[in-house]
């Protein structure tokens, strides 16, 4: 081998670890300043967001917490270009109880607003949020058995407007006592509401610090029939939920 082949070699070598690096950095900064997948493991989210359901997070919703940085380093406390939250919006949240977990939820309470369940209606500031009853959702088991679930529309005071579940009549948090959101705080709930570790819950999440949000669910860019395998390309066409893909997560 001539010293002019050999160049070229490692040229070319060289080249593809450059191109390597740099398209390693740019997936970084999307991740970390703009947009960070995540993926739906559970049901507390029901009808919004399915088990499977793969979505688009905007980081830059409400500015940037140490949480926003891969394996969150404490390089700094508070946020930075921060933007308040809006009632109703559906964000992922470090839970403050458990700081290696991702949640995902609701929020329904602002600072300083007290929240209650009253035989499973939501109570905002002693007012009932106006619910109404829909046409059953009807939920498909990973065994095929189909079942169907109380659905309601819930429309919070500024107008946003979302469906849940009630899966259990006179459920264990369907009466709950006055929770009152500290300053810097926000009130989450899952839309299933009888299937959601949420804030109702204090011992296990409890009222969500600002800091500890991670950014808004934007949109589904993939979905999954539940119990099935991404990796399995060959089972797609038939475990793949077309009709979700591109839904805006509202």
């Amino acid at each position: 081998m001539n010293v002019s082949t050999e160049a070229k070699k490692n040229g070319g070598k060289n080249e593809t670890v450059r191109v390597l690096f740099q398209a390693l950095l740019i997936a970084l900064f999307i991740r970390t300043i703009l947009f960070q997948p995540f993926n739906i493991p559970s049901g507390s989210m029901k009808e919004t967001l399915l088990i499977g359901d793969y979505l688009f997070v905007s980081k830059y919703s409400y500015g940037y917490s140490r949480f926003s940085l891969p394996l969150s380093p404490n390089l700094f406390s508070g946020r930075i270009l921060a933007s308040d939250p809006v009632r109703g919006d559906v964000v992922v949240f470090r839970n403050p109880r458990q700081e290696d977990t991702d949640f995902i939820k609701r929020i329904i309470g602002l600072p300083g607003d007290r929240i209650q369940m009253i035989d499973g209606v939501l109570q905002i500031n002693g007012e009932a949020v106006p619910r109404e009853r829909i046409e059953d959702f009807v939920s498909e088991e990973p065994d095929g058995r189909k079942v169907a679930i109380p659905r309601y529309r819930e429309t919070l005071p500024n107008g946003v407007s979302y469906t849940t579940l009630d899966m259990v009549e006179n459920g264990f948090y369907d009466n709950t006592k006055v929770y009152v959101v500290p300053a810097g705080h926000y009130f989450m709930m899952g839309d299933n509401r009888d299937n959601s570790t949420d804030s109702r819950v204090e011992s296990a999440v409890g009222p969500v610090p600002f800091d500890n949000l991670i950014g808004r669910a934007e949109i589904i860019f993939f979905s999954l029939e539940e119990g099935k395998s991404a990796w399995q390309i060959w089972q797609w066409p038939w475990t793949v939920r077309w009709e979700r893909i591109f839904k805006l997560v509202r």
